[in-house]
């Protein structure tokens, strides 16, 4: 995930503008200033209203995980090989254990050590950095608000809590410290962990998440970004009002909330490169008299 929006990560940390994309900071700091955290950070990883979303999240994935364990779902909330989101079909569930997928990364933990350190050198967001990150930031990241709760429930209630993240499987023993320093237990590189190297879908997670369907039935998935879920909202052909539709259209409906739960992430996304005519429509034009 990291790799494939390093672009909208970098811009955004440095607080640049650019074709799309409005100042986040007041005013560009001089060379010698220290750089200011920018409106997205602020908002993600400071503010009340975000720990109170993220907790809202966490506290309605517990409470339908709980409810489908007593239901015996037919089929898990990953789509079967081959399935669009315009007639989704789903893995079956048998009499397979239950499980939940998480991505990782501004999903159960925030990344606040490599975060800050990026940000505050204006420094776009650099795979070297990352790379180490990912193999030394045990401690430096945090698991987000009522993440540890939830993830306890679920433990509780019998469910496997799987970590899909494109975090590298060559770094896999940090990823694994990362989760277990956060709070959030143990997770085992093949087992209860999937990274990207794992399979030659690359930043894909769709194989991944086929892979833990087959041992699994999935009955929550949680992420950030729409890929976590199919990477048919990955898709660059998109254009961006169809992108929208596909994730709002009549059968995604059916799924947020209801297996599909989504964190708000606004530090950074494939929606970084959106211009003013993808964000305001022709008929919304206006000015004072």
């Amino acid at each position: 995930m990291r790799r494939a929006l390093a672009l909208s990560l970098g811009l955004l940390l440095a607080g640049c503008a650019s074709a799309g994309h409005a100042p986040v900071a007041s005013a560009p700091a001089s060379p010698t200033e220290p750089a200011k955290p920018t409106t997205a950070l602020q908002y993600l990883y400071g503010s009340a209203e975000a720990a109170v979303a993220v907790r809202a999240v966490n506290a309605r994935i517990a409470d339908y995980v709980a409810e489908r364990v007593k239901q015996r779902p037919q089929d898990s909330v990953v789509l079967a090989p081959g399935a669009s989101m315009d007639a989704p079909r789903f893995e079956p569930c048998g009499d397979k254990p239950f499980a939940a997928v998480f991505d990782a990364d501004e999903t159960l933990i925030w990344n606040l050590g490599a975060t800050r350190y990026m940000a505050e050198r204006r420094i776009a967001f650099d795979p070297k950095i990352w790379d180490s990150w990912e193999k030394t930031g045990a401690g430096a990241a945090k698991a987000m608000p009522g993440t540890v709760e939830m993830v306890t429930a679920l433990r509780a209630a019998g469910v496997t809590v799987i970590a899909n993240t494109n975090r590298s499987a060559a770094n896999a023993e940090g990823a694994e410290a990362t989760l277990r320093a956060a709070g959030l237990g143990e997770f085992r590189h093949g087992e209860t962990l999937f990274l990207a190297g794992d399979d030659a879908g690359g930043s894909s997670k769709d194989g991944r998440r086929s892979a833990i369907a087959s041992k699994y039935c999935v009955i929550a998935m949680a992420g950030d970004q729409l890929g976590d879920f199919s990477q048919q909202f990955n898709d660059k052909a998109l254009a961006p009002a169809a992108r929208i539709a596909l994730a709002t259209g009549p059968a995604a409906a059916k799924l947020w909330n209801r297996g599909w739960f989504l964190f708000p992430n606004p530090v950074y996304g494939p929606w970084d490169r959106l211009g003013w005519d993808d964000l305001f429509p022709s008929d919304t034009a206006w000015e004072p008299k």
